[in-house]
Order: structure tokens, then sequence, then C-alpha cells
């Protein structure tokens, strides 16, 4: 192609793409809809049903992706009905099922900044201020946990990706390589998260030896037990390495005793990590201080701020506590970024947040918990997390006073266990029925599991938005739906 047709080959081009940088009269039309369609939303919410069963047609799939471009009032009103009208209503307050609960305002205006910029906060280099903030959000993290100046950590997109990396910077630090997966022990109780299986198996762990350690009767790991099996083990020959020990587990949120776990794995040599995705932020209340001690003695912990501090999904947190050894895990090198190692602004922080991940492209996570803790202060943080410790107290009060219903321990955080005891017939299918009750309903929302091989009903109380009215109506609908239930069996009799 000679080069006044290839000019006039690149300009036409040009003038197609540049409809992706559209000017600012269209760029503020967008966000006026935008901006209308989300504050509609948030008018509604009190109003909206917290789960709704989805009717299985898919949208989407009558809805392609092609070469013509749309209108955004009506990609709106599509987005809206396909998927803001079925499931689970995450930010609304009635959601007491499952344990993160909705975005912050303002965390949308750190995501919708960081995602104009587009900054890149894994370099330094690159970014110096996003890396910095990072950096300052994770230093507040760990001085709230209690870690000294040596822990270093990284913000992640969850509990699992942290997990994750916990467990690679352990395996690292104990040398745990192939010869020695098979004769290393890991210790943890039955109600530890999935997410641990799942990184054991990702980082080549699954052939490691899986101690599960028995629980006392409020689930949380009986530490005279695990040191009695840690003691066998070693001396059938295995090579005990890490213990896995819960700050608020999902079933029930039990806090298992921490000091005593680190006083073992301190005396045996052992690495410790905590899981605290749940309840690590309770530590900015006082009622959540009652509950957690010693979790600056873990070598490693994940917390959750999209669990804890109302964030959306998709930020999560580690923290070691040397944070050499993370760094030491996740060391790289390549010739296309002699220039970030070279000019790296801060001679005397040497380190980048991707030389603690796995992600090097990474989205830029700090403005979404920096512009909340920044423009609310942590005053009604430490509040909402009091209030959540208290609603959760006063269902289980209020629901062992209610007729038929039995509770699980009172509890050590915002989650509450508990079942419905029927004069007659298959108690797990009375329960099955009274959630199915409760869902069509959908008013609220809540969950089940399983505690001692029984279908137990679950209540997790951490949505900002939950408040004492959401729990008072839950215990008179399930009040209303056990009689309703209970009637049909009392009338064939």
């Amino acid at each position: 192609m000679k080069a006044k047709s290839m000019r006039e080959q690149i300009r036409k081009l040009e003038a197609e793409a540049r409809l992706l940088d559209p000017p600012a009269a269209q760029r503020d039309k967008w966000l006026d809809s935008a901006g209308d369609y989300a504050r509609h939303f948030l008018e509604d919410l009190p109003a909206k049903a917290t789960y709704v069963r989805d009717p299985g047609a898919n949208g989407f799939a009558r809805s392609p992706i092609q070469d013509d471009a749309a209108d955004l009032d009506d990609l709106l009103g599509f987005f809206g009905h396909e998927v803001d009208t079925t499931g689970i209503l995450p930010c609304s307050g009635g959601q007491m099922g499952y344990i993160p609960g909705g975005g912050l305002f303002p965390s949308a205006i750190g995501d919708f900044l960081a995602d104009v910029s587009n900054r890149y906060s894994g370099v330094a280099f690159a970014g110096p201020g996003a890396a910095r903030m990072e950096g300052a959000l994770l230093r507040w993290m760990a001085e709230l946990v209690g870690y000294p100046e040596t822990a270093a950590g990284d913000l992640t997109s969850g509990g699992s990706t942290a997990t994750l990396a916990a467990l690679v910077a352990a395996r690292d630090a104990h040398g745990i390589g192939p010869d020695r997966i098979r004769q290393s022990c890991v210790y943890l109780t039955a109600q530890a998260h999935h997410c641990v299986g799942k990184a054991l198996h990702v980082a080549g762990l699954s052939e490691v030896r899986r101690r599960v350690v028995g629980m006392d009767g409020r689930c949380r790991m009986d530490a005279g037990q695990l040191e009695h099996m840690i003691e066998e083990d070693r001396s059938q020959g295995f090579s005990p390495w890490l213990v896995i020990g819960s700050v608020g587990t999902t079933d029930t949120g039990a806090v298992d005793p921490i000091g005593a776990i680190a006083d073992l794995t301190d005396r045996h040599g052992l690495w410790f990590h905590a899981d605290a995705a749940y309840g690590g932020f309770f530590l900015l209340c006082p009622e959540g201080r009652e509950a957690i001690h010693d979790l600056q003695r873990a070598d490693s912990i994940v917390m959750d701020p999209h669990k804890g501090l109302g964030i959306p999904y998709g930020t999560g947190a580690v923290l070691v506590r040397d944070g050499a050894l993370l760094a030491r895990s996740n060391a790289y090198y390549a010739d296309y970024m002699q220039d970030a190692k070279r000019l790296e602004p801060d001679p005397e922080a040497p380190y980048s947040p991707a030389d603690y991940s796995l992600e090097l492209t990474r989205p830029f996570r700090g403005p979404r918990l920096w512009f909340p803790l920044k423009l609310f202060g942590l005053r009604p943080f430490r509040a909402m997390l009091s209030e959540k410790i208290w609603l959760a107290r006063h269902f289980h009060e209020a629901l062992s006073r209610r007729p038929g219903f039995e509770t699980g321990p009172s509890p050590d955080l915002s989650i509450v266990t508990f079942r419905y005891r029927p004069r007659s017939g298959d108690p797990d299918a009375f329960n099955r029925a009274l959630l199915e009750a409760v869902h069509e309903d959908g008013r609220v929302f809540i969950t089940s599991t399983r505690i001692g091989g029984r279908f137990t009903l679950r209540l997790a109380v951490l949505n900002f938005r939950t408040h004492l009215e959401h729990v008072d109506y839950l215990l008179d609908l399930l009040a209303d739906k056990a009689a309703e239930l209970e009637a049909p069996r009392s009338e064939v009799k």
C-alpha cells in the first residue's frame, strides 16, 4: 500500500475509532441518565423485595452484541429489567442471608473516578499516588489488627484470592516442595471456609494431610485436641505445617481461640493463618474487641472490606506479619519492566503492590475504600458494626422466647443459627418449608446450613442498611409462617 493510501486508510479508521471518546455533551447526557437510574434505584430500594425468584427467561440471549450502537436510556431500561428485578438484592436491608452487604454510595464515586483515569496501581512507577493510597489503606488495616511495621499486604479481589496468597507465602516460608507435600499436615475445623480447599488445590497442595480438628459446643476450634493431633502426627513421622483459625465462621460466626492457637503454633513452629474475612473489621467496635483477641499473633490474616465495611464486591485484603515473605513468594522480573524498577519513585519503599500480589494488571481498588473511610470517618462504621452485633443478640434472645423455636449458641459476632421444632413430622423437611415460605414472602432473605447433620436456618446481619425494623419483621414472619405450616398438621389430627 502506498504511503498516501495508508494515511487515508488510517484516517478513515480514526473517524470510527474516535466514537469511543465521546465529546463533553454526550458524556454529560450519559452521566445524567446513569445518575437518574441510580437515584431512582436507591429511592425505591426500601420498597423493593429483597428476593424475587428468577422466572428463567434470558433476555441477553435475545439481545446479542452487534455492530450497531444502542441508546443508553434503552440499555438502562433493559438492565433494570434483566438484572435489577430478580434474585437476591444485596444492597437491601432485608438481605440477612449472605455476609457481604450493599455497596456504599461513595464507593461508586471512587470506582467511577478510578475507572475514568484508569490509573494503574500495580507498579509505583506507573501510578505512585495510586500505589501510596493502597499502601496507606493496608497500613491502616495492619495497625487495626496490631501488626508491626514489618507487615505488608495486598488489596485483592476477595477472600479467596487473599487466602491463596497467604497459603502460598506459608508454603514457601516453610519450604513445602513436591517432596514434602504428602507428609505435611494442615489443621482446620469443619467450619473452615471452602476457599481454603480451593486455595490448597490451586497452590499445588491438594495432597497435604488435612486434619479436621474438633469443636466445642459453640463451634470453636478445640485447642486441646489441636495440640494432641499435632503431637500425634509428629510422633508418626508427619510434618505439621499450617493451622487455619477462623475469626467468624461463615456457618455460625464462631471465633476460634486465637491466643491459644497461637501458643501452640509458636511452640511447635507452625504457620498460623487467621481467616478474618468476615470478622476482622469488628475490631473497630468495642463489642467486637471483646470477642476477638490476639489476632496480631497470626502469621497471615485475610480481611474483606466488602464484608464488614460495606464496600462493593471485589474488595479483599491479605496481610502477612513478615511482609518480606509475601514479597518473596511474588517476586518477578521482565525486561520490559526495567524502567519501572530503575525509576521507582520512593527508594525507601522499594515494593509496589504487584510485588505482593499474583496480579499484575489489576484494577485500582483503593478509591472504593478510601473515599467512604474519609468521607464518613470511622465513627459511623464503628456504630454500624456494634449495631449488627446487638441486632444478632436481639434476634437470638427474642426468637428463644418464641414457642417452637430453638436457637444455636449466643452469637460471637452477628450470625445466629436456629430451627423450628414441629409437633410432628420431619424437622428438616419442616425447616426447609419454613425457609421456602420466607423466600416466597421476599421482603427479607435468610439462608440455611447444616450443623451436626441437621438442616439449620441461619441469620447473618452485616448489611449497613439492616436495622431493627428488618430483624423484627423477620421475627414476626418466622412465627407466622411456622404457625401456618403447623396448622394443617393440627387440622389433620
